[in-house]
């Protein structure tokens, strides 16, 4: 769907919203890719979040009605829209940013201006680190917290040496960087490193060339969106999974695009904080009636805007409508959700949950493929990383 038949969506639904009092309606600005490499992320998180108001709206007097900006994954151009979205649209809260770029970007003007952001993918470890605001809260992940365990998990499994690949953006070096920390703390040795273009490279022949010649156990690899297919499917043809097993980040194998990457991706192992076989009540819940909207399972960053609108209507239960009472409540919101149990850190505002390492394997009956899970790894909680949270005045 278009950024502009999206628009229209959300202007057509929120016309029954005006009839209204301006401290009945929730604005709420969606700024998400729409357009460039991560537009399926965004269309998901969107479609999540939709998902979430009406399974949880009925909870709260109030209506929501939605402002969409297309980022394009360009960092000016996010700054652009999150300061139209504050000033113009004078939202109550804003919810978004998948890269961490463009969340790099916009967090000084999020925290200047006082307008609440509910992250719903952006892992940059800085927004709830050195450069937290109680305006930011964290309901996705952040880089650290998936990988740092993976590292010390497969070092447990008894890998040895390991090869590292990435784009080179403020994602990919902090997640590499999280893995190799766990990894060689455990033991573990990272004998070669290389990190690729973003959105530039087509070809990983060269560094898959590297890797092989590297005689590591195993490579690990941070890839997400259309850049996660083509390196998978690279990596499948040049015969290295037989002699070098390939793990990663789940973003790697996301359920929603793991199906274009064919049989390439059996026998990935990777680890994320959400995949649709997590056996729990809620989660049951969540599947099927995502499927039941989409014809597909919904991914992590489905589960991502799932989640923030949820936590946005814990928000409002609580009595919470103006800009700074949504970011005071938000930081105090847990619940039980797709994920398991979830909750927020009031000295960091980034989110507590557990992380789940899964094998992608075939389906029953042999179409398509699925997630099997092969650990649950304790809830991470990510250290303040220079932090000093301030009071909302």
């Amino acid at each position: 769907m278009t950024t502009k038949a999206l628009t229209a969506l959300a202007l057509v639904g929120g016309l029954t919203a005006h009839a209204a009092a301006a401290q009945d309606q929730i604005e709420v600005g969606l700024l998400l890719p729409y357009s460039g490499v991560y537009a399926a992320l965004g269309n998901d998180i969107q479609a999540g979040f939709e998902l979430g108001l009406e399974t949880y709206g009925g909870e709260v007097d109030q209506t929501f009605n939605l402002h969409i900006e297309d980022t394009e994954v360009k960092p000016p151009v996010g700054l652009a829209k999150a300061r139209k979205l504050a000033l113009q649209d004078q939202v109550d809260v804003m919810v978004g940013v998948v890269s961490s770029a463009v969340l790099g970007a916009v967090s000084d003007i999020v925290a200047q201006m006082e307008v609440p952001l509910i992250v719903a993918n952006a892992g940059n470890d800085e927004a709830t680190g050195a450069g937290c605001s109680p305006y930011i809260t964290r309901l996705s992940f952040a880089n650290s917290q998936v990988n740092r365990p993976m590292g010390e998990w497969l070092a447990g499994q008894g890998v040895k040496t390991v090869y590292t690949l990435a784009p080179d953006y403020a994602a990919g070096r902090q997640q590499i960087e999280a893995f190799t920390q766990g990894f060689t703390e455990a033991g573990g040795e990272i004998v070669g490193s290389q990190y690729t273009p973003f959105q530039q490279t087509t070809d990983f022949g060269p560094y898959l060339t590297e890797a092989k010649s590297s005689g590591a156990d195993a490579v690990y690899v941070f890839y997400a969106g259309g850049e996660a297919i083509s390196f998978v499917k690279q990596y499948d043809s040049f015969g290295l999974k037989a002699e070098m097993p390939l793990y990663g980040a789940g973003f790697l194998t996301s359920p929603l695009y793991v199906n274009a990457e064919g049989p390439a991706a059996e026998g990935v192992i990777a680890a994320l904080h959400y995949v649709p076989t997590i056996e729990n009540p809620e989660n049951e819940r969540f599947v099927e009636a995502f499927r039941s909207k989409t014809e597909r399972d919904p991914s992590e960053y489905a589960v991502h805007g799932y989640d923030a609108a949820r936590a946005l209507i814990e928000a409002v239960k609580s009595g919470a409508t103006e800009r700074s009472e949504i970011a005071a409540a938000l930081s105090q919101v847990s619940f039980d959700g797709p994920r398991g149990a979830l909750s927020i850190d009031p000295a960091t505002n980034n989110i507590v949950q557990p992380i789940y390492v899964y094998e992608t394997v075939a389906a029953e009956g042999g179409e398509g493929l699925t997630q099997k899970v092969l650990a649950q790894l304790d809830a991470e909680q990510m250290p303040p990383n220079g932090c000093e949270m301030k009071p909302i005045n």
